[in-house]
Formats: C-alpha cells, sequence, structure tokens
C-alpha cells in the first residue's frame, strides 16, 4: 500500500478511535469538558486579540493541563509541579535559560580540588516571602532535609545520597562534604531553601525565596502567586504583579480560553492546533525538554520478554507518530535523553528499530506469541499528545497482530496508579529531567532505584550506571552514560519515541516569554508591552 494512503487510513482511524473513547470516558469525566467559567463570547475575543491590558490590572492567567498533587518543594516529583514552583523558590542556585547554573542564595561558592567539599556564601539581604532574613541556619536545615533528616536518612533529594556532612562555620558560610567526588552534585543544589523548621508545613505556607510568592491553591483548580516586592535582585523582578495558574485538563478548553479572554497564556499547547492560534495570538515554539514514550512495565507478561518488546518497537513508525502528533516537529530520541542534553544525547539510537512489521511478527513468534497478544495503554487524558500518540500506536501494532486498547485516567490516578503504584501494561507518557544532568534521566532504570516505575532490571546497565555516577573524569562519564543509553536501546525496554514539540501561546500584549533548556516556566520575565 502507498505510504500516503496507508497513513491517510491511519488518521483516520486514529481519530475515529479518539472520538469513541472520549465518548465512553466523558460521562462524570471532567477532562473532556470544558471548565464552566471558560466561555466564548464575541467582546472577550475582541478583548483578546486587541492586546489591551486586562481589567483586573497587571495580571496574567496561565493554563495549565495538570493538577498540582504535591506543593512541598523538595518532594516535587513531577515535571508540572516543578515548573511552577520554580517561581516561588530558589536554591543556591538556580537553573538559566541556556542551561546554566548562577548563584541565587548563594551569592558564591568554591570547590575543592578533589571535587569533595563545596563552601557556599549566603547572599546577603536575601528574605523569605514572609519578611523574615535568610539565616545560616534555614540553609543547613533545607540542605539537611534534603539528604532525609525529616526521612528516616532516606534522600529526598537522591543526589544528596553522597553527601558525608552539612556544616555551617560562621554565619555566612556552609560547607557540603560528599563522601566521594561526584561531577554531578552541583546540579542538585537547585532544590530550595526554606525556612527552618518548616518542613511539616511547607505545603500550607509555601514560603520561599523567588520574585513571586504563594497565595492560594485550589485543588483541581487554580494556584495564585503575586510579586514579592523584596526579591534580592530587584534587576529580575517580576513585572507582573499577579499571575494565576489555571488548571484546564482539556486542551479544546484551553483555546476556547484564550480566545474568550479567560486564559491570556497557555503551556504546551499541542502544536497541530497552531493553526487556531497564530493569528490571533503569540506563538513561541521550541521542543518540551522530556522524553515521551510508551513505557512498558518490564515486570509483567509478555513485556518480560525481550523479544516481545523489540518486536514491538519493529511495529511501530516513530516518524508517523511525530509527523501525527507534532505535525513532523517532534524529535526522535531513541533513548531516554533528549536533544538539549546534548553533551549526552545520542541521535543514532533513534535509527536502531525502522518499521519492519515482518521482522515484528518474527521476533514475536520467537517469543511464542505468534498469533499476537492483547494490551492495555494507559494514558493520563489531560495531555492530547499522548493520547494522540497511544492511538497512532494502536493502529500501527495492529499490523503487527498486536491488539491494543486504550485506557485513559486522570493525571492523580496516573500518578497514583501507575508512576507510584506501578499498576499497568503499558502507558505513554513524558519523563523529564530536575536538572541537566544525564544522572536524573537515567538513574531511574537502576533495578533498585525507587522511580524504577517500569520495572526495568539489568545486570550491565546497573554496573555501568554505578561506574558513571561515581566517575571522576569527565569523558568517562559521558562515555558510560552513553553506553547506559545504549542498552536500555539494544533491550527495548520501553519505546522511547520523541521530545514534543512544544507551544506557548500568548495574549499579544504580552511579551519576555523564554523556553528553557529544562523543564521551567518562568513568569519573572513576562510583561505587559
Amino acid at each position: 500500500m502507498p505510504k500516503f494512503f496507508k497513513r491517510a487510513l491511519l488518521l483516520l482511524a486514529a481519530f475515529a478511535m479518539l472520538a469513541v473513547s472520549l465518548c465512553a470516558c466523558s460521562a462524570g469525566d471532567t477532562q473532556a469538558t470544558p471548565s464552566s467559567d471558560v466561555t466564548d463570547s464575541g467582546s472577550e475575543v475582541s478583548a483578546a486579540q486587541s492586546g489591551e491590558l486586562p481589567s483586573d490590572g497587571n495580571s496574567v492567567t496561565v493554563g495549565i493541563a495538570q493538577d498540582l498533587s504535591n506543593l512541598d518543594p523538595q518532594l516535587a516529583k513531577t515535571a508540572g509541579i516543578r515548573e511552577v514552583l520554580f517561581n516561588i523558590f530558589e536554591g543556591l542556585v538556580k537553573a538559566s535559560p541556556d542551561g546554566s547554573l548562577t548563584p541565587a542564595v548563594a551569592s558564591d561558592y568554591e570547590i575543592s580540588e578533589d571535587g569533595t567539599t563545596y563552601t557556599f556564601t549566603l547572599r546577603e539581604g536575601v528574605t523569605f516571602h514572609n519578611g523574615e532574613a535568610v539565616t545560616i541556619e534555614d540553609v543547613v536545615y533545607s540542605l539537611e532535609r534534603c539528604a532525609g533528616s525529616e526521612n528516616e536518612g532516606k534522600p529526598l533529594v537522591s543526589a544528596f545520597s553522597v553527601v558525608e556532612s552539612i556544616e555551617a562555620p560562621d554565619g555566612r558560610h556552609v560547607v557540603i562534604t560528599l563522601k566521594e567526588p561526584s561531577l554531578e552534585f552541583f546540579n542538585a543544589l537547585t532544590a530550595p531553601i526554606i525556612p527552618e523548621g518548616s518542613g511539616p508545613t511547607i505545603t500550607q505556607t509555601m514560603t520561599g525565596t523567588g520574585p513571586f510568592r504563594f497565595v492560594s491553591y485550589t485543588p483541581q483548580d487554580s494556584l495564585v502567586m503575586e510579586k514579592y516586592d523584596g526579591y534580592w535582585n530587584q534587576e529580575k523582578a517580576a513585572s507582573l504583579d499577579e499571575v494565576t495558574f489555571k488548571i484546564v485538563p482539556d486542551v479544546n478548553a484551553m483555546v476556547i480560553g484564550l480566545k474568550g479572554g479567560t486564559l491570556d497564556m497557555v503551556v504546551h499547547l499541542p502544536n497541530t492546533l497552531e493553526r487556531e492560534v497564530k493569528d490571533q495570538f503569540t506563538v513561541h515554539q521550541d521542543t518540551m525538554k522530556l522524553v515521551q514514550a510508551l513505557y512498558l512495565n518490564n515486570a509483567v507478561e509478555p513485556f518480560d520478554n525481550e523479544l516481545v518488546r523489540q518486536a514491538m518497537y519493529y511495529a511501530i513508525d516513530v516518524n508517523e507518530i511525530i509527523e501525527f502528533v507534532c505535525n513532523g516537529a517532534g524529535v526522535a530520541t531513541g533513548t531516554s535523553m533528549y536533544p538539549a542534553q546534548n553533551t549526552y544525547f545520542v541521535p543514532e539510537l533513534a535509527e536502531r528499530y525502522q518499521p519492519d512489521v515482518e521482522k515484528a511478527k518474527e521476533l514475536l513468534a520467537q517469543a511464542g506469541y505468534p498469533d499476537g497478544f492483547s494490551m492495555t495503554i494507559t494514558a493520563p487524558s489531560n495531555y492530547a499528545q499522548h493520547m494522540d500518540t497511544a492511538q497512532v500506536i494502536i493502529e500501527q501494532l495492529k499490523q503487527a497482530g498486536i491488539t491494543a486498547e486504550l485506557a485513559p485516567v486522570e493525571w492523580e490516578a496516573w500518578v497514583s496508579d501507575v508512576y507510584r503504584g506501578r499498576d499497568y501494561q503499558s502507558t505513554v507518557c513524558g519523563i523529564s529531567a530536575d536538572d541537566m544532568t544525564a544522572r536524573e534521566m537515567l538513574v531511574r532504570y537502576m533495578s533498585d532505584n525507587q522511580k524504577n516505575f517500569i520495572n526495568f532490571q539489568d545486570e550491565e546497565f546497573d554496573d555501568v550506571m554505578s561506574r558513571a555516577m561515581t566517575a571522576t573524569d569527565s569523558e568517562e562519564q559521558v562515555g558510560l552514560y552513553k553506553r547506559a543509553e545504549e542498552i536500555l536501546n539494544e533491550k527495548a525496554a520501553s519505546l522511547w519515541i520523541q521530545d514534543l514539540c512544544d507551544l506557548a501561546v500568548l495574549n499579544p500584549a504580552l511579551d519576555g516569554f523564554t523556553f528553557y533548556r529544562t523543564y521551567v516556566i518562568d513568569m519573572s520575565s513576562i510583561h505587559y508591552k
């Protein structure tokens, strides 16, 4: 069958199945229903298009797809939460748009020649959002909490497992001593500084040092923050007086909200909707800085069989998925690393599994599944890109005799059942890093890692990763991390697809948006023209 006709039939089938699935889950499922406060009135459309300052003053409402389920800044596991909290909390250092780290709560630092001692100088004039000055005791408390002082010694931030001691020789300096050198530990020091003793109540007080301070949070509805006038870096102080992150799980409702003027900005909009918004709004395009994949639970049949996983990789067409889901603008990955992490990214791995249905059938027969099998793909229903990807994969797998059905779930259920509970067969989602290290993207596949939700077990991978994380030579470390990626790819531990195309859509009156090389929404640079 000519490729053009094959693609047309695939898209028609995918659209049909998507319509059925949405109808099936819409009864009592608010994900498929626009929020009641999002309307599409002609007058509001005119106001949004005109680029005028809204009537409520120097404020912005941002549409985001997922609820903010855990507001503890040192425990935030999902990228969607971390990117919001970036505006409220800061560490000793913080990320810049180009991926580098710059001093924040600390004014400067020194690292010993052997790489085991980090000495930070507390910046003068930094205050928490309650008006109290940040002290060295606050810094020590925050770092010790990251190292596990309130979690039975288990680090809240995994990179802190190498910490031997945290001491304050005086009121201006903190000294962190490591058990062994770690080339990546510095990146972990973006971990937020919070007031001493505030850990048990931090999700209620949300007291940080960032350019915005917390105002309120309404579950499944919104988080509100306002400009902090006492921010230490007045050159990069917020321009906006107030920002509301509005939770809108349905992508169509987001577009309606933009056109109706109830939303001023939307992040992570699928670029398949670009035509709908590009004439009326300012559109910024980049990649999402994550790795989307069909993640397979390696602990359940038939995905515990390497041949089955490899067969599935040959059965799918990654380029076809990218074309359908991202209009061709996504970037194929082939493993758990996104292109912005250019030091570690291996583009050749995306070429290993070229579409080959006959090869897929052959491997399935070798694995004991000559007639294929049935499976379920769980996907968070609030992310249209993942839902669309799952639909295309379902159609592609059919050609190899694999029957898959889509199980849309709300985000909270996905986090609790799939990610934490590991109660699933396969899932389409995206994985990002807390920082720009390869460690953050790869350590989750080590056999004993608590983030290893695909239950991948491989002795060689564990050995390579152990050596990589303790390497003292950067060249050697990069080589080891690349080998770890190769193992994941060879074993087809999951079917890694792409770094999704990402759209940020703004009211034309707004300016100053910047994409980061990490998963961040920086509202401090946003301003009205």
